[in-house]
């Protein structure tokens, strides 16, 4: 299926803040990306915005793009992938939370092989799962997990969850701001968010981009890319408290933030 429109639609301010002075960054090649479509521009352009800071693509994909991209699932996202090793990580993902919750509704929003959603489960919270591969919720389905192929902001339960997970998510999103706002209406008072995404504020990250081998850059799925600092700000601008901070074992250069509603 060929696009019939550009892949993109285009930012016209900055995607957190608003603000409208932008300017071009950096330049990634998506064309090695292991779902990258030969319909899809090879060339992502990151912008930088001059008020906030924050680093992010020059637009995000159409729904006709979108469609593309989601035909093909990387075998980490594949309910399934790895799952005695991937309980284990997740199990030290779980019990960062503990002391803040254990108990009641978890909602865990991009399931991907779904090892934290089954591992959740097992320590006590009733899950749920959302996730936009069909495939991937058709499973957790026959698995007789409630789970949805849906948006999860049009999910209405507000004050219903102990916890929610956006494991690799955010940066996914080309709004994360209304998805935040989302986030703290589902959460009871009290409530955890957990969050993990690459951390652009760190010596790795600055080394990798010295060898130009920086993987981020070349992130065809990925709309953002936060520092730790700008992360904080974004949830203490939307009624989070930020409670902890960790390194990920997930993927490369990742972090883990605990945040709680206020």
């Amino acid at each position: 299926m060929a696009l019939t429109s550009p892949a993109r639609i285009l930012y016209t301010s900055c995607p957190l803040c608003g603000h409208t002075s932008i300017a071009p960054f950096k330049k990634g090649d998506c064309s090695k990306h292991h779902i990258y479509h030969p319909d899809i521009p090879p060339v992502m352009t990151w912008m930088k915005c001059a008020d906030c800071e924050h680093v992010f693509t020059d637009g995000y994909f159409t729904d006709e793009a979108c469609k593309l991209i989601f035909s093909k699932t990387q075998e980490n996202q594949m309910v399934g992938y790895q799952l005695e090793a991937q309980r284990a990580v997740s199990a030290r993902m779980i019990e960062k939370v503990l002391p803040y919750q254990s108990s009641g509704a978890w909602m865990d929003i991009g399931i991907g092989n779904g090892s934290l959603l089954f591992t959740a489960d097992e320590y006590g919270f009733d899950v749920v799962g959302m996730d936009l591969r069909k495939d991937n919720i058709d499973i957790l389905n026959r698995l007789n997990y409630e789970a949805y192929c849906m948006d999860f902001q049009t999910f209405d339960r507000p004050g219903a969850f102990s916890v929610i997970s956006m494991a690799d998510v955010l940066e996914h999103m080309p709004f994360p701001v209304p998805a935040l706002k989302h986030v703290h209406t589902l959460l009871k008072d009290g409530g955890i968010t957990f969050i993990s995404l690459p951390n652009s504020e760190n010596v790795v990250w600055r080394i990798m981009d010295e060898n130009n081998a920086n993987p981020y850059w070349g992130e065809i799925e990925h709309y953002h890319n936060f520092s730790r600092s700008r992360l904080f700000k974004l949830l203490s601008d939307n009624g989070f408290e930020p409670l902890r901070y960790s390194i990920s074992e997930r993927y490369r250069v990742c972090m883990e933030i605990l945040a709680v509603k206020k």
